[in-house]
């Protein structure tokens, strides 16, 4: 089994440097004042653009609802108002995530009970599962940690996302958490096409593929989970093995139990 670390307390050693950098973020996983303007502004003009054509969809839904008769056409218009929503949420998420840009944030370390988000994230991503006949597993799990909601939800989505995109039909994904002392591993499993060693080192650059004949995505998703982690100072591993899957590991800090 081919493995890689990714700690994100030392990354002179590895490719994280690298990967942080190049969204403004220094050495020691905060962003950096030169770019945080930048990077918040950013932030500000999607959420603010997406927000029009997302109230242009939701009018016409809301025509179309009053108009439409065909159970057919009603299953459809259901499924637009579904991802409507859902877009809705995620340009909420942004607003929150352009909150990490204040001075007095520190990285907005908060107590998150993982069973809720383990829910939410299984429930967005059943139906692109059950399309590709993939079973997605999730352990239920009361395990609380300290990270950041908006940014740890988007990690744990795009190693999901990258999971099914890369786990043939009829296999499996499995999501769970393990409580090590004082830290929790999230881990996300498959048993898809895994990653040759050649590659392993290089699964976090921009733009990185390992599948370079689809046509759909970007090579982003895991450098976003990168730099994500290396903000909130949480490590990631790879463990692959070419043809038989992968394991992604998010080390977190557990959350202080609260006193009697």
């Amino acid at each position: 089994m081919e493995t890689i670390s990714f700690p994100a307390r030392r990354p002179a050693e590895h490719f994280a440097v690298g990967a942080v950098a190049a969204v403004g973020f220094n050495h020691r996983g905060r962003v950096a004042e030169s770019n945080n303007d930048l990077c918040a502004a950013l932030l500000a003009i999607a959420s603010h653009d997406l927000r029009q054509p997302l109230q242009v969809i939701i009018g016409a839904h809301d025509i179309l609802a009053k108009t439409l008769k065909s159970g057919v056409e009603k299953v459809q218009l259901a499924r637009v108002d579904d991802a409507a929503s859902k877009l809705s949420d995620k340009l909420d998420q942004l607003v929150d995530a352009l909150r990490l840009f204040e001075p007095a944030s520190g990285g907005r370390q908060q107590t998150i009970r993982l069973g809720p988000v383990f829910e939410q994230i299984e429930a967005e991503f059943a139906e692109p599962a059950q399309l590709k006949g993939i079973r997605l597993r999730f352990i239920p799990t009361r395990v609380a940690v300290s990270s950041n909601a908006v940014l740890l939800r988007g990690i744990l989505c795009n190693l999901i996302r990258n999971a099914i995109d890369y786990t043939p039909r009829g296999g499996c994904v499995l999501v769970a958490a393990r409580r090590r002392g004082t830290a929790v591993q999230l881990e996300i499993r498959d048993n898809g096409v895994g990653i040759s060693s050649t590659e392993l080192a290089d699964v976090f650059k921009p733009f990185h593929r390992v599948d370079t004949t689809r046509a759909d995505g970007l090579g982003l998703g895991l450098f976003i989970v990168q730099c994500a982690a290396g903000f909130l100072g949480h490590r990631i591993e790879v463990h692959s093995v070419l043809g038989r899957g992968s394991r992604f590991v998010v080390a977190t800090n557990a959350a202080p139990s609260r006193a009697p």
